[in-house]
């Protein structure tokens, strides 16, 4: 009776230490501890059992606790107000008094060549399959989308809402600097208002959704899995289905912003995922579409803005990409990325998924 007692006194007291810890791992950026945490929730991961790790590009998922997990934003398209400056209140300002904090730093990289070279692009086969690239680039899309529709083809959203940016390009960053906020001014969201003000200006209507789903980290992928459906229950004619997010890199000390250049200004760069599901463990059996439209997507942009992506990750995560052959989940930048930046990615993104999806 006394080793029952005992093991639920310890079960309890480690329960309670990693809730405890959680909230702050997440807070200082300690990527290790915050892996090792994240990989036993629910991410899209599988393969657990493998051993497999997550990878330095691995995106770091993180939790939001300032919203019930059930808000819900009505979806509309784009923002009219996307390029007016957003509002710091509430939010991190890096020109602000900091007195009696440590002050880290920001180192600027730009990824290139690593992988696999497609067609003037990487893909970074983390899944070791057998995969012939060039081949599955060379396949049709397996959906269209027509211009100036009346309903929307293209849907955006975020299982992450609450991702965000820096409010400035700066080389530094402030100890109190907490990336994520509600703040739709400098997170995903703002970078959704670009892309799809950026594809609607060319004829193609997109629905953003910014619903928020990160409330609570376990769980969120549900979540904006049951957006998604709904979204596509009442718009019968989506066909490509976003999930826009920012990675962090780095360490506690040096958060790494990946950047390139472009008429004259830096933008964020950006990374595609697309899984596989060889042994349709996760019902995921087209994956082969998604990632010809990955691949697409990424040599495209290599083509029209040269260093605008990170090689593609390709390994053994679903996420929401089996809901349909045009659902991907991209990277845009990372915390360190000034919001300018981020939004500036949007905006030539939307030009690339425009020229893919109808040029």
């Amino acid at each position: 009776m006394l080793k029952a007692v005992t093991a639920v006194v310890l079960t309890l007291t480690a329960s309670f230490c990693v809730v405890w810890r959680l909230p702050y791992v997440i807070g200082r950026g300690e990527s290790a501890a915050l892996a090792a945490a994240a990989f036993t929730l629910t991410d899209g991961k599988y393969r657990a059992e493998s051993g497999t790790q997550p990878s330095q590009t691995e995106p770091v998922r993180q939790a939001i606790a300032s919203q019930p997990s059930t808000a819900r934003t009505e979806p509309s398209t784009a923002n009219p107000d996307n390029k007016k400056t957003p509002d710091k209140g509430g939010y991190y300002d890096s020109f602000a008094p900091h007195t009696g904090e440590a002050r880290y730093s920001v180192a600027e990289k730009t990824y290139g060549a690593d992988g696999t070279y497609v067609s003037g692009a990487y893909i970074k086969n983390s899944a070791g399959l057998d995969v012939d690239f060039n081949a599955v680039l060379g396949e049709p899309l397996t959906f269209k989308v027509a211009k100036n529709s009346a309903e929307p083809q293209v849907l955006i959203y975020h299982t992450h809402t609450g991702e965000s940016y820096l409010d400035e390009d700066v080389d530094y960053f402030y100890e109190s600097y907490y990336s994520r906020t509600n703040n739709n001014g400098f997170n995903v969201v703002a970078v959704g208002d670009a892309i799809a003000e950026g594809l609607e200006s060319r004829g193609i209507k997109t629905l953003h959704d910014a619903t928020v789903h990160d409330s609570s980290y376990n769980g969120s992928y549900d979540r904006s899995a049951e957006t998604v459906q709904t979204d596509m229950e009442e718009n019968s004619g989506i066909k490509v289905v976003l999930d826009i997010h920012r990675d962090a890199l780095g360490t506690e000390e040096c958060k790494v912003k990946p950047v390139f250049e472009y008429g004259g200004k830096k933008a964020a760069q950006i990374m595609i995922l697309s899984g596989c599901d060889p042994d349709n463990e996760r019902g995921f059996s087209r994956w082969q579409n998604n990632l010809s439209f990955a691949l697409k997507l990424q040599t495209t942009a290599e083509r029209m803005f040269p260093g605008m992506t990170r090689p593609v990750s390709f390994d053994y995560f679903a996420y929401n990409e089996y809901i349909c052959d045009g659902s991907l989940l991209i990277e845009v930048g990372t915390d360190a990325n000034s919001i300018e930046e981020a939004k500036y990615s949007g905006e030539l993104l939307a030009q690339v998924l425009a020229e893919v999806l109808t040029g």
